[in-house]
């Protein structure tokens, strides 16, 4: 028992030197796997000292991109870019999704729901603009309400200051129940975002204070808000009579489109 429990202690403290080498050198996906095996490595050695019978776990499932994108929209709460939804499970989630990974993921899956409509739990979609076509670079959640996926003139702003929200929310959540971002990389995603935001920061260099970029993203967005919402519902109301299923999720084809579709 005595060399066991020397070996795994060993073991340990090998696995907490390479998730801290890791975390340097902002290697979110190796450091993942590695906090995994440290936690099966001080169970087991848990288990040993109280004389029970160590159990045997699962290696750490692969999380696919689209899985990180839905984890990325979902923290975020309103219609993105992929670059924003990259740097989202990036810095909160140690996720390895680039941005060049999701250019055909949205055809993917319109590709998927015609062939087995509401196969899945969910869908990544198109946010619609006022022609109810699928808007250029903008992903949803098939599973938000219509009204959560239009865009109307100020959804866009309206949107990125959901998203500062969020993403400070999210901020200070780690700080206050100590988990923290695992490296500066949250830090700077909200720095990017506060400075778009009038009074956010406080003209220095450091990180944002969390708090103060949720108040000033929530004045702004009081401005804005009502119009949006107005906006929005008429779109959702267009959408809902106009569109059959699969258009309401994934736009309706554009002249263009079928131009496109007709030269194949």
């Amino acid at each position: 028992m005595s060399d066991r429990l020397d070996d795994l202690e060993r073991r340990i403290d090998e696995l907490r030197a390479a998730v801290r080498k890791a975390m340097r050198a902002r290697d979110g996906a190796t450091a993942r796997v590695l906090r995994a095996e440290l936690r099966s490595a001080e169970r087991a050695w848990d288990a040993l000292v109280c004389g029970a019978e160590p159990v045997k776990e699962e290696p750490p499932r692969l999380v696919t991109v689209r899985e990180q994108v839905h984890q990325g929209l979902r923290l975020l709460g309103a219609p993105a870019q992929p670059r924003l939804i990259v740097a989202v499970s990036d810095a909160f989630f140690g996720g390895t999704i680039r941005s060049g990974q999701l250019t055909s993921l949205r055809r993917d899956e319109e590709r998927s729901f015609r062939s087995s409509p509401y196969g899945r739990p969910y869908y990544l979609c198109a946010a619609l603009t006022d022609r109810l076509s699928p808007a250029r670079g903008l992903l949803t959640l098939s599973t938000w309400p219509l009204e959560r996926r239009v865009v109307g003139p100020l959804s866009p702003r309206v949107d990125f200051l959901t998203c500062a929200i969020a993403v400070a929310r999210e901020h200070a959540a780690r700080e206050r129940d100590g988990r923290g971002p695992l490296d500066e990389r949250a830090s700077r995603l909200l720095l990017r975002m506060a400075r778009n935001i009038p009074g956010a920061t406080d003209g220095t260099l450091g990180p944002p204070d969390p708090e103060r970029v949720t108040r000033a993203a929530q004045a702004e967005l009081r401005v804005h808000v009502d119009r949006d919402t107005r906006d929005r519902a008429e779109l959702a109301e267009r959408a809902a009579a106009q569109l059959g299923d699969a258009a309401r999720l994934f736009g309706a084809a554009t002249l263009s489109t079928i131009k496109k579709e007709n030269a194949k």
